[in-house]
């Protein structure tokens, strides 16, 4: 038996020529019921969705050839991933199709090879994320996470202003292509077969980490971790572009601010609220939209929060053990930073890092740093400052 599984583009018309062949040989057609009712009218047909049913009927077929739909191209997020497995012992040709993302690119004359792609049809999805990559990001949309849920993210994150554009059923009589702001179609109501284009957040460039301390603004009562202290607390904790990162104590945001920079996504956990609006007013000034803002108390503020790949403890509040513990409960492998200025908290966080069965590593950082004095340059020294890294054994 021969199987074409063929994209199908957007609407009858994109089909390829090989794929009309196709199609007009089969003794059976599967796919969903919209597909089915656009490319199988008077054919003989059957709805199939899932890869297991859809190789079920493929099984049962007494036909020399049956073809089966998927939305768009073959290749771009398409059943045709799952089903493949299945089909082993038939001769299988695959048939790609016109994808909604071609179409809406060439709707808008641009080129997408520069553009990211994401899933947000029935997946989890974190649109805000995905906008801080430096890139123009498509959307498939569905289920909840359509274009004005989408939308609604960007813009509570600060990021209502940004360029977006919304396909609605391309490649039908009812297209519709629309641009606007994310705030102006967080509103809207959108057709469920619809995409979502959006422009890139605005963003620092990649850079090592310390970012000069100038560029936080600060406030005598709130404590700020300083760059060489920063840069040496990002290094020991490895941050990875796919990492989830916590950071708590966050006082002025700048070590949250450098983990968002650096990695998926980040969530300061603060208790002060003059300290909350001075983290978002930094949060802002250096485009760190990936950052979530926690306002509460450690551990308690942690109970939702994804878990951590990341974190780093700048402030516990007297609360170190309880911290720690529920960091290494949400991730056991999570690599964790503890910054402290005082002896005791030293002390606190070897016991309790030993008790929770950790490698310890503590590392002193000492700087000093120049300021001028009647034409001479002399250096006043810093706080020396204790970095304790604890891993899992």
């Amino acid at each position: 038996m021969k199987v074409f599984l063929i994209g199908a583009g957007c609407g009858p018309e994109s089909l390829t020529a090989e794929a009309r062949d196709a199609l007009a040989g089969a003794g059976l057609i599967l796919g969903a019921g919209r597909l089915l009712r656009e490319h199988a009218a008077g054919r003989a047909c059957a709805e199939a969705v899932r890869a297991e049913d859809i190789a079920g009927q493929i099984a049962a077929a007494d036909c020399e050839t049956v073809c089966v739909l998927f939305s768009g191209d073959s290749g771009f997020y398409s059943g045709t991933r799952r089903l493949l497995p299945l089909l082993e012992g038939y001769e299988v040709r695959v048939l790609p199709g016109i994808s909604s993302l071609q179409l809406l690119a060439a709707r808008l004359g641009r080129p997408w090879q520069d553009w990211r792609l994401v899933s947000a049809h029935g997946v989890d999805c974190d649109p805000v994320a995905a906008v801080c990559g430096g890139r123009p990001v498509f959307f498939l949309t569905g289920g909840k996470l359509g274009p004005a849920q989408l939308c609604r993210e960007l813009t509570a994150a600060g990021l209502g202003e940004l360029p977006v554009t919304v396909g609605e059923d391309l490649g039908s009589a009812d297209e519709r292509v629309r641009s606007g702001s994310a705030a102006a179609f967080a509103e809207e109501a959108f057709s469920p077969l619809s995409v979502l284009l959006a422009e890139a957040a605005p963003h620092r460039e990649r850079r090592t980490p310390g970012l000069p301390d100038t560029l936080f603004e600060r406030s005598e009562k709130i404590p700020m971790t300083k760059q060489e202290v920063r840069a040496a607390a990002l290094a020991k904790l490895s941050v990875g572009l796919e990492d989830v990162c916590w950071d708590i104590g966050a006082g002025t945001g700048s070590v949250a601010i450098e983990l968002a920079l650096q990695a998926k996504t980040a969530f300061a956990v603060e208790r002060g609220e003059e300290a909350l609006r001075l983290a978002e007013r930094n949060r802002r000034a250096l485009g760190a939209w990936n950052l979530r803002l926690i306002p509460g108390t450690a551990p308690e503020a942690l109970a939702d929060l994804p878990a951590p790949d990341a974190v780093f403890v700048g402030g516990s509040g007297g609360r170190l053990g309880e911290i720690l513990e529920a960091v290494y409960a949400a991730n056991p492998a999570a690599r964790v930073c503890v910054s402290a200025i005082a002896l005791e908290t030293l002390q606190t966080a070897c016991a309790v890092l030993d008790a929770l069965a950790c490698e310890t590593e503590v590392t002193q950082i000492a700087v000093s740093r120049s300021r001028p004095v009647a034409g001479l340059h002399l250096m006043t020294a810093q706080n020396p400052v204790w970095l304790i890294v604890g891993r899992k054994k």
